[in-house]
């Protein structure tokens, strides 16, 4: 069982936490490329449109009559073969959102949990005792932690510290999360990852449970298949012995 450092405030070591395997464990790539994809498209605005032949303004007159002309035949300026006219088949406003289970998005979480930790860049704090709401003081709470760069913070929706929102928000490349709104897409997203004891005990329970029962539901599916394998087996073996 892998364990991490626990760190105060001002950067000094006041414990350890163990971290459970089946979360800390590999990383899958592709389930992670999945996740981000998802996220991002349910970010889309979906806004785009054109105008469609009804939603042009002009006359709706026929500029000339039909036949005796020697000109081609027009029904309205807000043709699409016309400039100005309308478009055909042009985008439309919609939603690109989609579903995306939930096992995968756990498994995602995991893996981008095990990649910062990998790294080196998963950062866990006793708590966010910021007792006054000064930009400075909490920036010179992340440089006792070494972050020099872009930072996630992650606290306990329980336990939200009204001065940590308002030292934190003027921070450039900061982010504040509560534990129950995490997403692989934050965690890639920013350099480092800061955890409150609290947030990160309460995910890895959540995480830990839905991995055990998981693992539990493939246990039973291999021990289902074990019967009519060796059923096969044996049924083959008697073929076998009857041609001979």
């Amino acid at each position: 069982m892998a364990t991490i450092d626990i760190h105060n405030l001002s950067g000094e070591k006041v414990g350890t936490l163990d971290l459970a395997d089946e979360i800390f464990g590999a990383v899958n790539e592709d389930l992670l490329w999945e996740a981000v994809k998802h996220y991002r498209a349910g970010q889309r605005a979906g806004t785009h449109a054109t105008k469609a032949r009804w939603q042009v303004s002009g006359s709706g007159k026929k500029l000339w009559k039909q036949k005796g002309t020697g000109r081609a035949r027009i029904g309205s300026i807000r043709s699409p073969l016309w400039r100005h006219g309308s478009t055909v088949h042009g985008p439309v406003p919609r939603s690109y959102d989609y579903t995306f289970p939930r096992k995968k998005l756990m498994g995602a979480l995991r893996s981008a949990l095990a990649a910062k930790l990998a790294d080196g860049k998963l950062i866990v704090v006793n708590a966010f005792d910021v007792k006054e709401p000064k930009t400075k003081e909490f920036r010179k709470a992340l440089n006792s932690l070494k972050v020099d760069s872009t930072v996630l913070i992650v606290e306990e929706a329980k336990q939200q510290n009204h001065n940590l929102g308002l030292s934190a928000r003027n921070i450039a490349g900061l982010e504040l999360v509560v534990s129950n709104a995490v997403h692989p897409y934050h965690l890639l997203r920013y350099d480092r990852v800061i955890f409150s004891q609290p947030a990160i005990e309460k995910l890895q329970v959540s995480l830990k449970s839905s991995v055990s029962k998981r693992q539990h539901k493939t246990g039973e599916d291999e021990g289902a298949k074990k019967p009519t394998q060796e059923r096969r087996r044996r049924a083959r073996h008697d073929k076998a012995a009857e041609v001979a």
